[in-house]
């Protein structure tokens, strides 16, 4: 990989990328069956080039703010270099966003210029507050032959001749405005910078380094802080190769890992469970005497790898298992939301190692990531080199907040220094996470600063710690909430948990459900037990990394339901 340490600026990296490693593919933009594109680093530089140059003929200035709305594929991350090349800031924005919040956060981060979709520009353009966008340049991608773009130029049209000039940066200037996922309020840009990206790249291929011919595929949208750096900035400096589907439709995801022989893929906790159900659901169909074949070569690589992954016997031993993979998968990195220990011992008993890490937005991605030496399911892993973690305001079991301090910490919040100054205090980010630190180093994150709730008896309580009680309980989603977080007209003396249930599609919440999840429930402290349930119609709302948007849940709820006909007591 290149030595990033010489650098001063993303699109530098980029740009020496692109020379370095002209022949070696870098990106794959595949739909269903069939490729779209396939681009050397080379081609990627001759795509990227007539773009840079065009905006700048239009007066693109170093510093100017370029937002993009788009699904994965080339087009995002060729427009993300020419930006970069040109000196500009990326504005990475949630193409799955209402029309209305991305039009605030455009007038938020005054952008100048937005790349995007004709579909997603339509829906744009339809909104009542679109009027304030009148200003922007826009760039549209794919949009018919005879389709009204009301003002907008085509992305494939936008091109001029002639060599774009690079426009360096220094590593203190922002690379990117980056809105943080949150749980609703104001809109919160986390001004990242060049060497915040360039820091986090080095402390993450220290420890699962990419090289030419690693292939990683792309599933989490790259507008996500995740993807964003594992599946672009990381493998591009590196000269690996990037794999974008534009559809995400199960089997076409199994076939992307055969096919391509990946070797990294980053998921969100939502997707890798369901990817467990999946395999337990095909291992339930295999007869008899095969299953308990696989069991036992389950239960051997489980003993064989219990301090230390050993990958070549894993591939070895399950050799079926792998091979469904791509036979060359090397880790899955997950993060965004909490992950279930018992979900990372799986996939870990059967040599998928699963490296689950912990991360903010405001801190560049990645604080923490299991580095399997040795491994452990029940934690979040150690400080990623470079990294710095204490806990603040701890109790008796050493549970506080977890602040962090490195140079990937963002400069600060767009236009907003008193929020700023009260996230960032002395160098040090407040991540408003609940967790500890153990003997070892390891992080264990019990919860969220907002979410905790203190019972009757001075007991500290943990939302996140209840649910994991209660997973794998037959309904698509569970949230436990206090329930004066919902129902505020009380006080919080003598409060109550409650737990709100969404089935799973055609299904209800029946008797037999009700008794395990009451027989669960038994099974808890006194001070973790819920009192009763409620049974939501909708799927809950979810940010950009699938976490639950609990203010926005309960908000709901407490509109549509009153409390003493909602409630179900157990």
């Amino acid at each position: 990989m290149l030595n990033l340490q010489q650098y001063d600026s993303l699109g530098a990296a980029l740009r020496d990328a692109l020379e370095r490693w002209p022949d070696e593919i870098c990106l794959i933009e595949a739909d269903r069956e069939r490729e779209n594109c396939r681009l050397t680093y080379r081609q990627f530089r001759d795509a990227a080039s007539p773009l840079a140059k065009w905006l700048q003929a239009r007066g693109f200035n170093a510093g100017d703010c370029v937002a993009i709305i788009m699904t994965n594929q080339s087009k995002w991350l060729i427009s993300a270099y020419a930006i970069l090349h040109g000196g500009g800031v990326l504005v990475p924005l949630d193409y799955k966003l209402s029309a209305p919040e991305q039009i605030e956060l455009l007038a938020h981060s005054k952008a100048n210029v937005l790349v995007t979709e004709h579909h997603l520009w339509r829906a744009i353009r339809q909104s009542d507050q679109f009027q304030g966008l009148q200003s922007l340049t826009v760039l549209v991608t794919e949009a018919p032959a005879q389709a009204d773009l009301a003002g907008a130029h085509r992305w494939e049209e936008s091109k001029a001749d002639g060599t774009p000039d690079f426009i360096p940066r220094g590593r203190q200037d922002v690379a990117c405005i980056v809105y943080s996922s949150g749980t609703g309020g104001q809109p919160k840009g986390c001004m990242l910078t060049h060497e915040n990206y360039l820091e986090q790249c080095i402390s993450l291929t220290q420890l699962f380094p990419f090289w030419p011919g690693v292939r990683y595929l792309s599933i989490l949208p790259t507008n996500h802080a995740i993807d964003f750096m594992v599946g672009f900035i990381g493998p591009f400096v590196c000269g690996a190769t990037v794999i974008h589907l534009r559809t995400l439709r199960p089997e076409f995801v199994r076939g992307a890992f055969s096919r391509y022989r990946i070797t990294y893929v980053s998921l969100v906790p939502l997707v890798l469970k369901n990817l467990e159900k999946g395999l337990r659901l095909k291992f339930d169909e295999i007869p008899p005497g095969r299953r308990r074949m696989l069991d036992r070569l389950v239960a051997v690589n489980r003993f064989l790898t219990r301090r230390r992954p050993k990958l070549w016997l894993s591939r070895l031993l399950l050799q079926q298992v792998h091979e469904a993979f791509g036979g060359e998968l090397r880790a899955i990195f997950v993060g965004g939301a909490f992950m279930d220990p018992a979900t990372i011992q799986f996939f870990y008993d059967l040599g998928i190692q699963v490296a689950n890490g912990y991360g903010l937005t405001e801190a560049g991605t990645a604080i923490t990531l299991n580095d399997f030496n040795p491994f452990r399911a029940d934690t979040v892993g150690r400080p990623l080199p470079g990294m710095e973690i204490k806990i603040v305001d701890s109790d008796a079991e050493g549970v506080g907040q977890v602040a962090v301090r490195s140079k990937t910490v963002m400069a600060g919040y767009l236009d907003d220094p008193e929020l700023t100054s009260e996230t960032v205090v002395d160098g040090w980010l407040m991540t408003g996470d609940l967790g500890r630190i153990d003997s070892t180093g390891h992080l264990q994150l019990l919860g969220r600063v907002k979410n905790m709730i203190v019972t009757e008896g001075g007991k500290n309580v943990y939302p996140e710690d209840i649910e994991n009680a209660f997973e794998g309980l037959n309904v698509k989603e569970l949230c436990v909430f206090a329930a004066n977080f919902i129902w505020r007209e009380r006080s919080m003396g003598g409060e109550e948990l409650i737990i709100v249930l969404r089935a799973e599609s055609g299904h209800e919440i029946d008797a037999g459900l009700v008794q395990e999840l009451d027989r669960r429930n038994q099974r808890l402290p006194d001070s973790k037990r819920i009192s009763g349930y409620v049974v939501w119609d909708e799927d809950f709302p979810r940010t950009a990394s699938m976490k639950i948007k609990r203010p926005v849940l309960a908000e709901a709820i407490r509109l549509r339901r009153d409390r003493a006909r909602s409630v179900v007591k157990l």
